[in-house]
């Protein structure tokens, strides 16, 4: 048997009787794109682009925070410490910094020799500094040592560090939640921390008891509220004709 002939497809039969019903001079060309003829249509070629999956969520995730009603636990991340006292606040931290391995190191042999020395052991220099690591931070609110608590505000996932306002608030700790773990981090010698925790005042105690009354006015007295959705374009539109129409109505009812 023979090979079947291929159905003629309806569309293109018609697309050309329409050209052929066409004017002659109204007859579409075919463009050419070659040098010194028709100029090639820019592309913006980032529509056809296959994006990385890290890429997609995070523009998923950001749609989503703009469309989704977010709860009080939560939006309250979203309104960190303003930037004045944020700067204040890492500047005196810094004073707390811990020690590196090698100063640690030194101040045990020092230590070691003025025991050999004497022939008892001296008091401990041991300094006050910052105390990091989610678990620990954990212990030291529960126990009441931590004398200030500060949270970084871009954790993810946000469930590891929602519970700490919470628990602060409990426990009567001054907290405060700051833009950026990787400042954080940079305070205890990592890359990020998610919070960390002072324990005593012995360095800066007037800064620190100002930003300790600052903390206290907007974080433990405040009441965090629900974060509505944003309002589209096609919203506010709507909302800009209704209120234009209830003063037009105002104004008719007052001249009359």
């Amino acid at each position: 048997m023979g090979k079947k002939a291929k159905k003629a497809n309806i569309f293109a039969e018609s697309k050309i009787r329409k050209l052929n019903e066409k004017h002659p001079l109204s007859q579409a060309q075919k463009r050419n794109f070659r040098l010194g003829n028709h100029v090639k249509p820019s592309i913006i070629k980032a529509r056809f682009i296959k994006w990385p999956r890290y890429v997609r969520l995070q523009r998923q995730k950001r749609i989503l925070l703009r469309r989704l009603k977010i709860p009080a636990a939560i939006s309250q991340f979203f309104e960190p410490l303003d930037k004045a006292n944020t700067t204040s606040l890492l500047k005196t931290l810094q004073k707390y910094t811990p020690e590196t391995r090698k100063e640690k190191y030194e101040r045990i042999k020092q230590k070691a020799q003025q025991k050999v020395a004497k022939g008892k052991e001296g008091d401990s220099n041991k300094p006050c500094t910052l105390k990091y690591g989610l678990k620990h931070i954990t212990y030291l609110i529960e126990q009441k040592k931590a004398k200030l608590v500060v949270i970084a505000n871009d954790v993810d996932p946000i469930e590891n560090v929602v519970f700490l306002p919470t628990l602060c608030k409990a426990m009567d700790i001054p907290y405060c939640i700051v833009n950026n773990k990787s400042r954080l981090g940079a305070l205890v010698h990592k890359k990020t921390a998610t919070c960390v925790a002072v324990t005593d005042f012995k360095l800066a105690q007037v800064d620190l008891g100002n930003l300790v009354r600052v903390c206290r006015e907007k974080f433990n007295s405040g009441v965090p509220h629900i974060k509505k959705p944003e309002k589209g374009i096609k919203t506010t539109h709507r909302e800009i004709k209704i209120q234009r129409l209830l003063q037009v109505e105002e104004a008719k009812k007052q001249q009359a």
